[in-house]
């Protein structure tokens, strides 16, 4: 099972689940937490080979990870906690395996809050993803993530986003990277599946004004899904929680007690 840890609010029923991106871990939440347990129920997980959700030896023989197994993992922690329904918190990657949870098992999901959402690949990004996939055997991993990470947030202010999540990957192994990396081989259609399918879900998506990449298409998909709604941060990048934390913890929180029970 995945790494995880809990706090508990007395005073409420609700809960909120953050789930990191790939090459993070559930440290890139330390600017929420505080302000978060005060409203809700509090669940933070370690995706699998990050963080100290390790890998173990019944892994190592089994078949490239999908984005389904990964969610998977998600859903056993959560009826392991015996959460019936969460609101949900992602940072890129993590958004994916959000969306994918609310199109699995919709009853467990009561909002979401996508952070540097990722719903369409542009030219650029599909490059990126080529260029990985031909050098990922070949070139140490951490050149590889860290040229990702400036491509993605290239500019001075997104620095403190670029060095914590290259810290963090430090910590994955060769092997659990090139398996991340792969999942990348079945993104494209996921991604169709979730810009066609309004899954009527509120949802929130939290994009930094300076995230290029991504904020475009999320636009686009905003004015065709009913209860879909975009905040954007100026002078931010992709990471929007670590570059503008107390903006991020307000808006959020604003929308998450906004829902009817």
């Amino acid at each position: 099972m995945l790494h995880h840890y809990t706090y508990l609010n007395e005073n409420t029923t609700k809960w909120v689940s953050f789930v990191h991106g790939a090459g993070g871990s559930s440290s890139i939440w330390f600017r929420q937490i505080r302000a978060f347990k005060k409203e809700f129920n509090v669940l933070v997980l370690d995706l699998r080979g990050h963080g100290n959700s390790k890998p173990v030896l019944k892994d190592t023989f089994k078949e490239d990870y999908t984005f389904d197994v990964i969610t998977d993992d998600i859903i056993e922690v959560l009826e392991h906690l015996d959460i019936k329904k969460s609101h949900f918190i992602g940072i890129s990657l993590g958004t994916i395996l959000i969306r994918n949870l609310a199109e699995k098992r919709q009853d467990l999901v009561e909002s979401m809050v996508m952070g540097g959402a990722i719903l369409k690949l542009n030219v650029r990004s599909q490059v990126l993803m080529r260029v990985g996939n031909i050098f990922k055997s070949v070139v140490p991993y951490m050149i590889l993530y860290k040229l990702f990470a400036f491509i993605i947030m290239p500019k001075k202010n997104h620095k403190e986003s670029r060095m914590l999540f290259a810290n963090e990957a430090k910590k994955l192994y060769r092997k659990e990277f090139i398996r991340w990396f792969k999942l990348t081989a079945e993104i494209n259609p996921l991604l169709r599946l979730f810009r066609a399918n309004d899954i009527q879900i509120p949802t929130l998506y939290v994009m930094g004004a300076q995230d290029h990449l991504f904020l475009p298409s999320i636009k686009r998909v905003v004015k065709e899904h009913v209860q879909s709604s975009l905040y954007v941060v100026e002078n931010c990048g992709h990471v929007v929680n670590v570059e503008q934390p107390e903006n991020f913890n307000i808006k959020t929180i604003d929308f998450l007690k906004a829902i009817p029970s």
